[in-house]
């Protein structure tokens, strides 16, 4: 089967359209991404509470944002055992960590985002909105011991702003039991703020929060991290902040999230709504969100214009260039500071944290970038989708979508499996008493985003008598799912416990014969529906071309039986016990007690406001 690598290979008499129109309309390199636009600065406090990142056995790192670059930014710490009233009011025991500062470079707002400020009202495009990211490592720390912390910045004109106080603590030691959320999909989703609220209020202050993917909706909208006009931005859902009402039956009731990240550290794994598309300086978020383009694509534009695009042969113009007209995770990124991956490459070698692994506690967390961009399963002749082009894009390649096209290979012998080979024979990993492997998208679902399979894109090309295109169409064959082919006989021939991910906003498990549980816990802030029995995904069929053994209309796709929940059914549309939960009225959260090697998972009936969460399944992982 041909890959996605090939697929201009396949259109020679279209290359040249692409690229005459392609040079017309797209952008250079990043330093010029703002060219002639001074980036909107606003006079506030901080835009963000501290929130934790990558503990070591000795260190934690602290970062919070700001809309002014400011001086003096740092962590004030107490001494160990010390009251937050204490540090508070001030002491000659605490200890100061510098912070260094950089600026996003891609934070954006247009007409589509939602803010109060007036310096975003009436956008007739995409703006660039200046934000500073304060990041300091707080040293001399014991595992298991907490001291108080706070941050404090000083604006420009010498005032200063500072946080509240928190809590920190270095990497906990093997043996220390943890409360681990585990969670996916927030996305600025209506029923979020609750449900972290409802976290924080059952099982109090957890120890970390594993996040698989999808954190916001348009990563480069800066609004959406920060402070979404309706209250239910990411950061402040996570830092109990938010202020977002729900209405439920005639009652609004106000959610102000959890206070979690202050005092856990914060592990993600990149969803495709971290990942944008090309770059444009007159589309709107929302199109250019929507509008990545395959590496393999890009660079043979490149390639045919070289000396156009860069005639001095600059590699780092080659790669920016590249990097802005197909797609970039940069703002994700930029914001979060996680463990450094040496990516295994010969040609160019480099570092990353787009996967990563890392021991806490107990816990070895292998953390992989498996998603692809996400199109409409539509199949009427307007819908640029992951099974076609649109009718009207025919003749004008560079407006193709190139379907259901892969972010990072995950196949047997891409630099991504190779680093994972090493991780899983690693001794950190083998020694581990729960072994953990978090992404995004499905291998085991009842829910929609695991159709098609996750393959590359193959094209298909239909004529009309004449020879003209009537149709570009895409197969994904099941036999090359890269999930199923090379990622999942990896992971559980070397005895993966959990793997947990999201994508299909429902809440199911599942159980492989060789014992490794499968957690889908997405069902956070909506649900987009489970599929199983009489209810069908949209699929393609046979008769409109496509191989209908490759798309599975109901139940898991990749052929095992969802596990009833354990203790009790949670609500649903029927009288009938389900194996899953699907609802844009009950949320899910489950937690992972490495004390006990228990996965719980809890519901909230968010039309009941004064209930409590209800634990309905649980089940262990791990060694005894």
């Amino acid at each position: 089967m041909r890959r996605r690598e090939d697929f201009t290979l396949l259109i020679p008499g279209l290359l040249l359209v692409l690229t005459t129109l392609l040079l017309v309309t797209l952008e250079p390199r990043v330093s010029s991404l703002f060219q002639g636009q001074e980036p909107v600065v606003m006079k506030t406090g901080l835009l963000s509470d501290p929130f934790l990142q990558y503990p070591t056995s000795t260190s934690t790192r602290v970062v919070w944002f700001t809309e002014f670059e400011g001086q003096d930014h740092e962590v004030i710490y107490g001494q160990p055992g010390q009251s937050t009233q204490v540090l508070e009011a001030g002491n000659e025991g605490e200890r100061r960590a510098i912070a260094t500062t950089t600026q996003l470079s891609r934070t954006r707002e247009d007409a589509d985002s939602k803010v109060t400020q007036p310096e975003f009202q009436d956008l007739k495009q995409a703006v660039r909105r200046a934000i500073w990211r304060h990041e300091a490592v707080v040293t001399g720390l014991s595992p298991g011991v907490r001291v108080p912390y706070h941050v404090i910045s000083q604006r420009d004109d010498g005032s200063v702003v500072k946080s509240r106080v928190f809590t920190l603590a270095a990497a906990p030691s093997p043996g220390q039991p943890l409360k681990i959320l585990l969670t996916s999909d927030h996305q600025l989703m209506p029923m979020t703020p609750a449900n972290l609220q409802k976290v924080q209020e059952t099982v109090g202050q957890v120890d970390a929060v594993f996040l698989a993917g999808d954190l916001v909706n348009i990563p480069d909208r800066a609004s959406e991290w920060f402070d979404h006009a309706l209250g239910n931005a990411f950061f402040p859902s996570l830092q109990g902040r938010a202020d977002y009402s729900l209405e439920r039956n005639g009652t609004t009731t106000r959610y102000r999230g959890g206070e979690l990240i202050q005092h856990a550290p914060l592990f993600p794994a990149l969803g495709n709504h971290e990942v944008m598309g090309r770059y444009s300086s007159s589309a709107s978020l929302n199109a250019q969100f929507g509008n990545p383009l395959p590496r393999s694509a890009a660079l043979q534009t490149y390639e045919a214009n070289v000396d156009l695009f860069n005639p001095s042969n600059d590699p780092g113009l080659r790669r920016q260039w590249i990097v802005n007209n197909s797609f970039n995770s940069d703002t994700y990124e930029e914001i979060f500071s996680l463990p450094v991956t040496s990516v295994l490459n010969p040609e160019r070698p480099e570092e990353t944290s787009r996967y990563y692994a890392v021991t806490f506690g107990d816990v070895r967390l292998v953390s992989l970038y498996v998603a692809q961009i996400w199109r409409t399963p539509d199949l009427s002749p307007t819908a640029r989708g992951r099974y076609q082009e649109r009718e009207q894009d025919l003749g004008t390649p560079q407006n193709w979508g190139y379907g259901h096209h892969i972010f990072e290979s995950i196949a047997q012998g891409s630099l991504q499996y190779q680093w994972l080979q090493q991780e899983l024979a690693s001794e950190a990993f083998r020694r581990a008493r729960y072994k953990v492997v978090m992404f995004h998208h499905p291998p085991h679902t009842l829910g929609d985003n695991i159709v098609p399979p996750f393959a590359d894109p193959v094209p298909v090309y239909d004529r009309w008598p004449d020879g003209s295109l009537k149709a570009v169409r895409y197969e994904y064959p099941k036999p090359d799912d890269q999930i199923m082919r090379d990622l999942v006989p990896l992971l559980e021939n070397a005895g993966v416990d959990l793997v947990f991910y999201g994508h299909s906003h429902l809440w199911n498990r599942f159980i492989s014969p060789s014992g490794t549980h499968y957690l889908e816990a997405s069902n956070v802030g909506n649900t987009y529906g489970a599929y199983w029995q009489d209810k069908a995904r949209p699929v393609p069929s046979g008769d409109a071309g496509f191989t209908a053994s490759y798309y599975t209309a109901t139940g898991d796709p990749n052929g095992l039986e969802p596990v009833m929940p354990t203790l009790v059914s949670p609500p649903n549309d029927t009288e009938t016990p389900q194996p899953f939960l699907a609802s844009n009225e009950v949320t899910v959260f489950s937690i992972f007690d490495t004390g006990t090697g228990l996965i719980s998972s809890y519901y909230f009936d968010t039309r009941q406001p004064s209930s409590a969460a209800v634990k309905f399944d649980e089940f262990p992982i791990g060694q005894p």
